[in-house]
This record gives C-alpha cells, structure tokens and sequence, in this order.
C-alpha cells in the first residue's frame, strides 16, 4: 500500500514496530489496524537517497492491507478494455467495519 508518514508517526513506528500513518482524511495519525485488526508489523524501516521517501518492509498482520477486504490496495490493472479489478476481495469490507 502507499500512505503517507510525518515526522511523529516515523518515530512511533520505529519505537512501536508498528506502521503508524499520517490519515489525510482523518487529519490525525492512523495507526494502521486500529478498526480492522488488519495491522503493519514493521521488519525494517529504509530510506531512498535522497531521505525524502520511506519504505516499510511489513508483514501484513491478517493478509488484507487495503479497506476494500484485498491483499494489496494496488488491485487495478490497465487493460485494454479499461481499468479491471485482477485481485479478488477475501473479506467483505462489511464484515471488517463494523
């Protein structure tokens, strides 16, 4: 998945060994899991050269990252009839957000 970090939730990830993320549309920080138990457990933390782009190698705690009940938030491929969901959904958002 992409989401983005401040500062304050770099260093609690770090600290926690958990993912913690800047929510845009929360305007808070977002501790990924906290409603659907689908949590982040951090293996290593890595920069880019620059120091401006930070990757997580995680180990997705339930096997579903994104809110739509996927692996991956990244299930749409282009085609070339268009864009088309590849990845199947293995939970029903209904049932994970109660």
């Amino acid at each position: 998945m992409f989401a983005w970090m401040n500062r304050e939730a770099l260093a609690m990830t770090a600290d926690s060994g958990h993912a913690v993320y800047w929510s845009r549309s929360r305007g808070r920080l977002w501790h990924k899991g906290e409603e659907s138990g689908h949590t982040q457990k951090v293996l290593e933390l890595r920069v880019d050269c620059d120091k401006d782009v930070v990757l997580l190698k995680i180990e997705q705690v339930g096997g579903i990252a994104c809110h739509t009940g996927r692996r991956s938030c990244f299930f749409n491929r282009l085609e070339s009839s268009g864009w088309q969901d590849v990845e199947p959904v293995l939970k029903d958002p209904k049932e994970i957000y109660k």
